[in-house]
């Protein structure tokens, strides 16, 4: 039996302790902030198993790489249909573990609420659990920004994610997922995480309980007015909110001043739920919002109920709004618009999150980000980018004195979205995405550096676009650059200069492997708009391999026919170059 095992640490545009983390940020430049080393990708402590190298008497479906399919959602797009009572799929656990996130697809109903099944989980042949699923949180179709109803056509987001805890699994022991019941729908495996979880944290010395200001914590009664008790509280006698283990229902936003600090028993353990029956109310889901100064957010949980996107409600999640020197660290997020939604923050630091199944992006970092490091997170099944530098002057207000940038993506872990790219920045100073690995983008780019979007008021006199030198460096794309629903065919890592010219650009140490189309492009639909061009771009030991398993007539680094401008190519493995522009060079 073949076990593939994975390593791995949305609104378009570590070690677990009980202390919260308090850091001090300082930037001065781009060579400052941004340096390398050799691990790539987030650090993270699950083993993935694909399901296509499982055991099965289910059907094998994929590879295929054309959009709105299922197959091309997923990983390594290949994945096991099971249709029939006893259908299922097996593995043996290469390590000890105590939880598992499966990565299932069911079909829709045809009025699009989604409809009900389940699997039996099996250890050694017993019958340990009974994993209800739903596939009300997946499915949407039509252009977008997309619709609930399966008569639009162009269906995504086939996926969602179910996790379970409190399991007993040693090294060897077979873990069988089986369907037990005729319920006429078929059920779809792309891959299985085994996790050891950490045992709950103890609470912080000198912390107030939320227990003790009324709190539930059954995910039953509503929490929110316990939780805004105890943080009001806790700001005055200077202490941190401790959040047992348990299900927190909230319905309001948590507004986050100056100071607030909250703590939770793990990200396995302390979950904060929505309200299914008034989450079409975007005044009533779960939003942290971050107003002030040194706040500190850890090792929770957000569990979402949103199962439609509109970019006219406001994101839920983690929202930063105006602030500053502060800290989230190990939250698990699903089931929201986005992840995390910066504007106007600055020296803040991300850290250790996971960013599942949500409507939009993972990380956005927007209007007015300064100064903020996203490291060690990673994101699966994102409705946009997984991680985005997008410095607007449209959304939110302009009130940062300081331009956008120095910025940092770093040591991150990108797959599976189902629309946009893995990491993509559209404008700013100095900004970096560095470490990072991104696999199975196949809905766009790996990375994209795009002036798409505005980013400038003359009105204000305010322009965003990109300066000093953005760097990407020491990255993997590994079976990026798929069939995007406004761009066709996106390379892995694509240069786009639309509205704007793009100057300083460092790419350096990076590979490219298995690209759908083409490993690297150069495209400048601006240059016949606003005769924008691209310059002072430099590519330092960029390898690509195998470019065009998706679509043919690929090339490793293509340079298309409306390019201006010119790059710079210095000791690297470029096997084909196709230069279709007159008006563009590239110097080796």
């Amino acid at each position: 039996m073949k076990i593939f095992i994975t390593q791995l640490r949305t609104h378009r545009k570590a070690k677990l302790t009980s202390a919260l983390l308090v850091v001090t940020l300082a930037f001065a430049g781009a060579a400052g902030f941004c340096y390398g080393n050799e691990r790539i990708g987030a650090d993270t402590p699950w083993t993935t198993y694909e399901a296509e190298a499982m055991k099965t008497n289910g059907v094998v479906l994929g590879p295929k790489y054309a959009a709105h399919l299922v197959e091309t959602e997923s990983s390594g797009q290949q994945c096991v249909k099971l249709t029939e009572v006893g259908g299922g799929v097996e593995f043996a656990a290469a390590a000890e573990a105590n939880a598992l996130v499966v990565r299932f697809s069911l079909p829709d109903s045809d009025d699009g609420v989604g409809v009900e099944s389940s699997l039996a989980l099996l250890i050694n042949g017993q019958e340990v659990r009974t994993l209800a699923l739903t596939s009300h949180y997946s499915r949407i179709y039509g252009a977008y920004p997309f619709f609930n109803t399966p008569a639009a056509g162009i269906p995504r987001n086939f996926y969602d994610e179910i996790r379970v805890k409190d399991l007993s699994i040693t090294k060897g022991d077979v873990i069988r997922l089986q369907k037990n019941t005729a319920d006429g729908h078929y059920c779809i495996l792309d891959l299985v995480d085994l996790e050891k979880v950490p045992a709950p944290l103890a609470a912080p010395a000198n912390a107030l309980s939320v227990l003790d200001y009324g709190a539930g914590g059954k995910g039953v009664t509503d929490d929110t007015a316990a939780l805004k008790s105890c943080l009001t509280e806790a700001l005055k006698q200077g202490r941190t909110v401790w959040v047992p283990a348990g299900e927190y229902k909230l319905t309001g936003d948590i507004v986050l001043p100056s100071a607030a600090s909250i703590q939770g028993a793990g990200m396995w353990h302390t979950t904060f739920v929505g309200d299914a029956a008034l989450y079409g109310q975007a005044d009533r889901r779960v939003r942290f919002k971050l107003a002030g100064k040194n706040i500190h957010l850890a090792d929770f949980a957000i569990s979402g109920k949103l199962n439609y996107r509109n970019d006219d409600e406001p994101n839920d999640g983690v929202v930063g709004a105006v602030c500053s020197d502060s800290t989230v660290a190990r939250i698990w997020i699903e089931h929201t618009k986005t992840g995390a939604w910066i504007y106007n923050g600055t020296r803040l630091r991300l850290e250790g999150c996971r960013f599942r199944n949500l409507l939009a992006d993972g990380v956005n970092l927007c209007t007015g980000c300064n100064g903020i490091v996203v490291e060690n997170c990673s994101t699966r099944g994102t409705g946009d980018d997984c991680f985005a530098i997008w410095p607007t002057v449209s959304d939110q207000g302009y009130v940062q004195d300081a331009r956008p940038g120095n910025n940092v993506i770093r040591h991150c872990t990108g797959q599976l979205p189902f629309l946009a790219n893995g990491g993509a920045v559209y404008g700013g100073q100095n900004n970096c995405i560095e470490d990072c690995l991104f696999t199975d983008i196949t809905t766009a780019c790996g990375i994209l550096l795009s002036t798409t979007f505005p980013t400038a008021d003359e009105a204000r006199k305010i322009d965003n676009n990109f300066s000093g030198t953005t760097v990407v460096r020491n990255c993997e794309l590994v079976r990026c650059g798929g069939d995007d629903h406004d761009w066709s065919w996106r390379a892995a890592l694509q240069l786009c200069v639309d509205r704007k010219s793009i100057s300083g650009i460092l790419l350096s140490h990076i590979t490219i492997r298995d690209s759908l189309s083409d490993g690297l492009s150069v495209v400048a639909p601006g240059s016949t708009k606003v005769g924008a061009t691209l310059s002072e771009v430099r590519l330092e030991q960029v390898t690509i391999l195998n470019s065009g398993i998706g679509a043919p007539d690929r090339h490793a680094l293509w340079i298309r026919q409306d390019a201006v401008g010119n790059l710079t190519v210095v000791d690297s493995n470029i096997p084909s170059i196709q230069n279709d522009s007159a008006k563009f060079g590239i110097r080796q």
